[in-house]
């Protein structure tokens, strides 16, 4: 078997091909090696890779400068996974699409189940459901929609590693307390996506992050405390509570975000860990 793996430059990407099985055939791209909003790259590259399945990690994740660069997130995120699944769908190929809890407005009070109703409140959040739902119209029975939330790895760009070197740099850190999500780590959602591709015949629109909830200021905290047991912070450091309107940040994101993975779980098998047990895992993997 053989996997592509689009957007390989990103963390989930690095992730994947650095986990993939022992007999299944990687290929990473990353934009500068294909712009999935490049109809004719596309085409090209499938044409000369023939992979069985597709896993598309490509995105425009800025989510605040969206707000200004609407068309280019939809570009990428609407535009760019339609192209995708035209040609799977010529070719023959399966497609995994990586997408976000975004999509939702946050006004829920329970966890959203895949079927919820969608409501983004961003450019960012609207141009990703637009690209699920371009891939349903084009590829509905032989694709998967796989929404996480709250992403990081031992890999640079994420909130852990931007958290890490503020508690560096800094005496103070002030960190929203009025969001909630779940905090998940790369290698869970990436034991995910090859569950799925261990699986041909399931499709459709599924959830998996780590167990739990917590604000971003719990999230924080919890990356502070580990990070001083494990030696990869030598002070202390005063963690504020604020609240999102101080924050002032150009996008709205939702003030709740949990994503419920029971579907995923019954599907695959799998067992959500614990997002702290993860968080600690990963850091673990800092320190060796």
């Amino acid at each position: 078997m053989k996997i592509l793996v689009t957007g390989a430059g990103g963390q989930l990407g690095r992730t994947l091909l650095a986990a993939g099985p022992p007999d299944v055939t990687m290929v990473g791209l990353d934009r500068s090696q294909l712009d999935i909003a490049e109809p004719g790259q596309v085409l090209a590259c499938l044409q000369r890779e023939r992979p069985d399945v597709v896993v598309n990690c490509a995105a425009y994740s800025a989510v605040d400068l969206a707000e200004s660069e609407v068309a280019k997130a939809r570009k990428a995120n609407a535009a760019g996974p339609e192209n995708l699944a035209i040609v799977a769908r010529d070719s023959g190929a399966r497609l995994i699409h990586l997408s976000t809890d975004y999509v939702f407005d946050g006004r829920a009070t329970v966890p959203y189940p895949p079927g919820a109703l969608q409501n983004p409140l961003s450019a960012y959040g609207a141009s990703k459901c637009e690209g699920e739902q371009r891939i349903h119209d084009v590829l509905a029975g032989n694709s998967v929609v796989l929404r996480s939330s709250w992403l990081y790895s031992e890999y640079s760009g994420n909130f852990v590693s931007t958290m890490l070197r503020l508690f560096r740099e800094r005496e103070d850190v002030s960190v929203v307390n009025d969001q909630t999500g779940s905090p998940t780590w790369a290698r869970s959602v990436a034991d995910a996506i090859f569950a799925f591709v261990a699986k041909p015949d399931i499709a459709g629109t599924y959830h998996w992050s780590d167990a739990g909830q917590a604000s971003w200021y719990d999230f924080a905290c919890a990356i502070h405390e580990e990070a001083l047991d494990l030696g990869l912070l030598d002070k202390k450091v005063d963690i504020r509570a604020i609240a999102t309107r101080d924050y002032q940040a150009a996008a709205k994101r939702p003030a709740y975000s949990v994503l419920d993975c029971s579907s995923t779980s019954e599907a695959l098998g799998l067992k959500q860990t614990p997002w702290r047990q993860n968080l600690r895992a990963m850091l673990e993997v800092v320190v060796r």
